[in-house]
């Protein structure tokens, strides 16, 4: 004669089995030698093949979406023209990221390094959006945005 199972066994088990799904994820991310102080480590993962298939069709298209994107996700810390002037407060401490508008910024005429630096945010409070769920696409364009767009009138 079997037993048949509880009530309780027979919540437990399947609870345990998706317990030790979700803690089957991915290993711990280590800083490598190429990481840059203030980087975080998703940089070792983003990989520039990942923007070389997308197309627009005109120029104008991209800059169109980025600004979209930027409105929704960037503005905020770095404000509304790039000034880094955005005034967002990340526990307790208002967030001043570099200015884009500047002769001398750091990825003036880099594309693929801004959107490496997009993709992967630092420990600064820059989200690493490659893992945020920005779209590679978005993140393309909200790097032409920020290039053609933001960056149109400085000299």
């Amino acid at each position: 004669m079997t037993r048949a199972a509880s009530p309780l066994r027979s919540f437990l088990i399947p609870l345990i089995v998706l317990a030790l799904a979700g803690c089957a994820g991915d290993a711990p991310e280590q800083a490598g030698d190429d990481v840059q102080p203030g980087e975080v480590t998703a940089a070792a993962v983003v990989d520039p093949a990942l923007f070389d298939s997308l197309m627009w069709p005109a120029p104008r298209d991209a800059v169109s979406r980025g600004a979209t994107v930027y409105a929704y996700s960037c503005a905020k810390c770095h404000g509304d023209r790039g000034a880094g002037n955005g005034g967002y407060r990340l526990q307790g401490r208002v967030l001043r990221p570099p200015s884009f508008r500047t002769v001398d910024w750091r990825y003036a005429d880099d594309l693929p390094g801004l959107r490496a630096a997009i993709w992967s945010g630092n420990d600064r409070g820059m989200p690493h959006w490659g893992k945020a769920g920005l779209a590679a696409r978005d993140i393309d364009a909200v790097a032409r945005y920020i290039m053609h767009g933001l960056r149109a009138d400085v000299y």
